[in-house]
């Protein structure tokens, strides 16, 4: 494939691959441990019923990721960063305050499942293994500088391709499937709106827009020639354009992944009648009896591997939130006596994560309470980055192009609206 010129690096050429960067490993992310519980849950209660689903939320993911990511680049800040100096600060701490909780309970699900995933392919401690894994991830982040931590976050996306060949070895009926696409099997119910409600509030949650926006600054931070866009606008056209590609790449491939998930749950577990499934590991569990030991193998080696990525992205999130938030340094680059507190809380929530499965914490209502609380935290956080990405003293003369800004605001709108569900639809 022939490579193009990048003028935010220099004008050197530069290979397609690694112009996918914080994009491509945000999207894989999203596909955590967490979000494979949910889509296996939605594909085994409803078949094909919610595929539809995935074709609704992909350009809502793709324009608030790019909003986010776009918000990074201009002005060299994170996120919270940016609320810090133009909001008030009772709104971004207890914003803060939502993501921590949120992403802390999704860590120690991740985490969990991973172990139990471990368990399932070898046998042993389930615990020991979880344990294991979060200590790796924390290892590989606090040790290694992110020039070189980045390249492994993007090699690790591969593992999701382990859902890709899941459904090739399994019997999909396509006639079936794409029918259920053009014509969805729309219930309404009470049920089918929770689902609805757990799949959005799974593919659009603040950890993915505090971490991609604050990848794009760790970029310009740890490169010779990348400067925010405020102060160096000939970097415009071609950094503009990578976030556009980089983004529209990892959104697309975390939404076909998505899709095949319910998709695997939805032939195998469904149409067996298996339909009330709690976890990632026993959506995996399921699969062995019903569609065979690769299968299973498939699914249950896929949970590690995308738990390995999205347990570093959840704790680094927290920890460039937090650090925005209280106008401290951040950033992987930089060693931990330099930014002391940044790596305090990417540090901390990872052994939160780890001493939530050592207590009798439920985990299914874990992670329906971190769904809840996302869903509370992503409406106004994403209502201040469309206020942002919009104001020219944000932004300068890069604001958000109007396709972005239509997008970005009904994805906006849709989180809203799957907020109020929830509530509507609160104990039923």
């Amino acid at each position: 494939m022939a490579t193009r010129k990048n003028t935010e690096d220099g004008g050197r050429e530069t290979p397609p691959w690694k112009n996918l960067g914080a994009g491509l490993i945000t999207g894989a992310a999203d596909d955590d441990p967490s979000g494979i519980a949910t889509y296996s849950q939605v594909g085994a209660a409803f078949g094909y019923g919610m595929l539809w689903c995935v074709f609704l939320t992909m350009p809502l993911m793709i324009a608030i990721q790019a909003i986010s990511a776009g918000i990074g680049r201009v002005t060299g800040q994170g996120l919270m960063d940016g609320m810090r100096l133009h909001y008030p600060r009772k709104l971004v701490y207890g914003l803060l305050t939502l993501i921590f909780v949120a992403n802390v309970i999704n860590l120690a699900a991740d985490i969990g499942a991973m172990g139990a995933s471990l368990k399932l392919l070898i046998g042993g401690p389930a615990l020991l293994y979880a344990a294991l894994f979060a200590v790796l991830s924390l290892l590989l982040q606090v040790f290694i500088p992110f020039t070189r931590y980045a390249p492994i976050l993007k090699l690790l996306t591969l593992s999701l391709f382990a859902y890709v060949a899941t459904v090739l070895v399994i019997d999909v009926p396509w006639r079936a499937v794409l029918r259920s696409i053009v014509l969805p099997p729309i219930r309404w119910d009470a049920a089918y709106a929770v689902g609805l409600v757990a799949l959005l509030g799974t593919t659009i949650s603040p950890y993915l827009f505090c971490w991609q926006a604050s990848e794009e600054v760790e970029e310009i931070e740890t490169s010779k020639r990348r400067k925010p866009l405020q102060d160096a606008p000939q970097q415009a056209p071609s950094a503009l354009r990578r976030i556009g590609i980089d983004t529209t790449v990892g959104m697309i491939f975390s939404n076909l992944i998505a899709f095949f998930i319910i998709l695997t749950a939805a032939v195998v577990l469904h149409a067996h009648g298996k339909t009330d499934i709690q976890s990632s590991a026993q959506a995996a569990e399921a699969l062995r009896p019903l569609a065979g030991e690769l299968a299973f193998a498939l699914f249950a080696a896929g949970i590690i591997g995308t738990g390995l990525l999205a347990v570093p992205v959840l704790a680094g999130a927290t920890a460039y939130a937090a650090a925005g938030a209280f106008g401290q340094r951040s950033g992987l680059e930089h060693k931990p006596h330099e930014a002391r507190f940044f790596y305090g809380m990417l540090i901390g929530s990872a052994l939160l994560g780890i001493a939530l499965n050592l207590t009798p914490l439920d985990p299914i209502k874990a992670l329906y309470w971190s769904a809840v609380v996302n869903g509370v935290a992503a409406v106004p956080l994403m209502i201040a980055m469309m206020l942002m990405g919009s104001s020219s003293k944000v932004m300068g003369e890069f604001t958000m192009p109007w396709p972005l800004k239509l997008f970005g605001w009904l994805a906006t709108a849709a989180m809203g609206a799957a907020v109020v569900g929830m509530f509507v639809t609160w104990g039923k």
